[in-house]
């Protein structure tokens, strides 16, 4: 079972750590591995949503979304995007992008150090948005209920997590222009630059998220007639069909994954940034992790084992914090790829530990329960 559905990821592993052996040494060994560490721990939220949307497809759509999307999410997002955004940035073509990454690694490292700002800011923006919104949401499980609690009845104030991103970013390009003009080494016009780029990651995050809620309403509506077929169904005697979507309903279901793997995916591919700026290892990792996810979610689907380890989402989005945070700070100040690719891991294994506890903590209760039980039908007996 294992085998059979990791056997591509493991293979694909294989190759992409050789090649960056070829390619960077020992060194590139280990980013692309924190590379894929990284994908996989800011994906594995990734992984539970789609696969608790994916069981409810037809065996066609599941198949169409695990073959095209692996495409679209491996090649289109891990792949290309990384060079879109070094050539928007640099404002130089993706050909000569790529060119320059394979044969003047000096030149391209100077473009991406003189795009980083704008990348940071983002990029930054976009994680510390996908954060705030999970923070600021009332859940009824929480893992560090201390914080989570207050944030929760915080976030029922509108728009709170747009106003506090703004503000971050406010404070972020004042302390760049002053840093500035106390150091002489960057230009005041780099401010304006991290003000620009940082407006650009909040309006993207939240025209995904608008794109994302009208797939999600479009699935409501046909759900909706789904049931009442049924209804008509059970009414009139004739056999109730299975609920699985096809047709219409899987078509925007397949969308709205397309559409929510893409914002994951696009984490990953900006958290990549802060631990390098070599964009043949980054595709190689991030390729790596995308495998992983991918077949993480056919592994959830044939499981059924989603709700296992229930704090694995909010480990996830802490992660996404922390990266958000790290960004907007290497806009002035280098942070080492250790702590960057650490952090991540340190927090999913965390919350992934704290699931284990509270399932032992649960399962003691339910044990005590049940003896309870017994003990009280014996004594009456």
């Amino acid at each position: 079972m294992i085998l059979k559905t990791f056997g591509w990821s493991f293979a694909v592993t294989a190759l992409g750590l050789v090649a960056a052996v070829l390619y960077g040494g020992w060194t590139g060994f280990g980013i692309v591995a924190i590379l894929s560490i990284l994908e996989i721990s800011l994906s594995f939220d990734n992984a539970v949503v789609n696969a608790g949307i994916l069981k409810k497809m037809s065996a066609f759509w599941q198949k169409i979304f695990l073959t095209i999307g692996v495409l679209i999410a491996v090649f289109g997002m891990r792949l290309v995007f990384p060079v879109v955004i070094v050539a928007i940035s640099a404002k130089t073509g993706p050909i000569e992008a790529v060119r320059l990454a394979l044969n003047d690694k000096d030149r391209y490292q100077q473009l991406v150090t003189d795009a980083h700002p704008s990348i940071a800011a983002f990029g930054g923006m976009f994680l510390l948005m996908i954060f705030l919104d999970f923070i600021f949401e009332d859940r009824d499980i929480k893992w560090l209920g201390w914080i989570e609690r207050p944030l929760a009845k915080l976030g029922k104030v509108d728009m709170l997590s747009v106003c506090i991103a703004l503000v971050v970013l406010m404070i972020t390009a004042m302390t760049f222009a002053t840093n500035a003009h106390q150091h002489g080494g960057i230009h005041v016009d780099k401010a304006q630059t991290v003000l620009i780029s940082g407006i650009a990651g909040l309006i993207t995050y939240l025209v995904v998220g608008g794109l994302s809620g009208y797939f999600e309403n479009k699935l409501e509506e046909e759900e909706e007639r789904e049931h009442e077929a049924e209804e008509e169904a059970r009414k009139s005697g004739k056999k109730v069909p299975a609920v699985v979507m096809a047709g219409k309903a899987a078509f925007f279901m397949f969308l709205y994954l397309e559409v929510l793997d893409a914002s994951f995916s696009f984490d990953g591919v900006i958290g990549a940034f802060a631990v390098t700026n070599d964009i043949v290892l980054m595709a190689l990792g991030l390729g790596i992790g995308a495998m992983y996810v991918r077949s993480l979610t056919v592994y959830l689907v044939r499981q059924g084992t989603l709700d296992d380890y229930v704090y694995l989402e909010h480990g996830a989005h802490y992660a996404i914090g922390a990266l958000a945070v790290i960004l907007l700070v290497t806009i002035q100040y280098e942070i080492h790829e250790v702590i960057t690719g650490s952090v991540g891991v340190i927090l999913i294994a965390w919350s992934f530990f704290s699931s284990v506890l509270r399932n032992k903590r649960l399962a003691a209760a339910e044990g005590q329960g049940s003896s309870g039980e017994k003990s009280e039908v014996s004594s009456g007996v």
